[in-house]
């Protein structure tokens, strides 16, 4: 069946089922033999994703990559849609001989249309209006003030995305800004608690305030 097969698409015939096994039955992985497009397949694992066989024919896709004869570049993690709509992250490896002449494709294309379903289904369910989301953060009964004053803080600095010492002047502004909306500095010794946290002195703090409020 495999009679002059390539010795180096012979070799590689075994991760087929090894990576098609490590990642379970949504994942396909198919070796293509360049030199017969018309049966370009001569290993495939999970054929039940495309609905393909051994001896089955090169995708489109191969083909438009034959025709361009660029081969430099694997492709990694792109898209492709099968004829019934699901949704397939793919990548296409190139395999070349020693004298880098394209001899097979490893082909690797994962359903993940349930996933996709999933995703959009957390990103609804996990969905936070950002105008109150800073107002919603909630402690116990036995919380101090100073509890709340810290929790909001801790909040409004997570929201940042990075570490207090890699925050620019602009990024701390903001962050009084987002605290002052909050009412934060109503509480007795805000002013000194938020410019320890951002590392800065009480003055500058007052002075972050007067340009927030000139500009409002």
């Amino acid at each position: 069946m495999h009679e002059g097969l390539h010795p180096i698409l012979k070799n590689m015939m075994p991760l087929v089922d090894g990576i098609a096994n490590t990642f379970g039955r949504n994942c396909e992985v198919v070796l293509h033999d360049v030199r017969n497009p018309d049966n370009s397949i001569v290993a495939i694992a999970n054929g039940h994703v495309t609905n393909r066989v051994v001896g089955g024919p090169m995708s489109e896709y191969g083909l438009a990559d034959l025709r361009k004869g660029d081969f430099s570049c694997n492709k990694v993690n792109y898209l492709k849609k099968t004829k019934d709509g699901r949704v397939l992250k793919s990548t296409s490896m190139y395999i070349k001989d020693e004298k880098d002449s394209i001899v097979g494709f490893l082909c690797i294309n994962f359903d993940i249309s349930e996933l996709t379903v999933m995703r959009n289904l957390i990103n609804e369910f996990t969905h936070i209006n950002d105008e109150v989301n800073f107002l919603s953060a909630e402690g116990s009964g036995t919380d101090t003030i100073n509890d709340v004053l810290s929790r909001i803080v801790d909040k409004t600095l997570e929201s940042m995305g990075k570490p207090v010492a890699f925050l620019t002047k602009e990024e701390k502004v903001n962050v009084v800004q987002l605290l002052e909306v909050q009412g934060i500095f109503l509480v007795k010794g805000a002013i000194d608690y938020v410019a320890k946290v951002l590392c800065v002195s009480r003055y500058t703090i007052y002075n972050y305030l007067d340009e927030i409020r000139i500009e409002a």
